[in-house]
């Protein structure tokens, strides 16, 4: 059956997470996305090749916007939420009302009330750059 982009979202944001975990053990990403998901997806693959690809310019651009903190400091889901919204808000055409209220919804499930309101901000602000 296929999948909602938004529970493709959910997905994106398991295999980051991951990714960011084990990267140090030099984790394959595309055994990552196999273990991930029943079928190959590709929607996943470029946003999740498009994050890592890109990690260091989205990193800049979050720690532009996040007073006080760096993205690094951000719990590990917080930041792959983040990192796949403004990847998607610089490098695809989905439109950044949609990006951010995906962004949203899995902050409210999965990061406590604090991270999710620096990921609004920060994509509060990254769509007015």
């Amino acid at each position: 059956m296929a999948k909602t982009r938004s529970e493709l979202r959910l997905k994106c944001m398991t295999i980051l997470y991951q990714y960011d975990l084990f990267r140090k053990n030099h984790v394959d990403i595309d055994e990552l996305i196999k273990d991930n998901l029943e079928i190959d997806n590709d929607f996943v693959r470029d946003i999740v090749y498009g994050v890592v690809t890109h990690q260091d310019t989205i990193d800049e651009i979050a720690n532009k916007y996040i007073v006080d903190w760096t993205i690094e400091r951000l719990e590990k889901t917080g930041a792959s939420i983040l990192r796949m919204a403004i990847f998607e808000i610089k490098y695809t055409d989905t439109p950044p009302i949609v990006v951010i209220n995906e962004a949203l919804e899995l902050a409210k499930v999965y990061c406590d009330d604090n991270v999710k309101k620096i990921i609004n901000a920060v994509l509060d602000k990254v769509i007015k750059e």
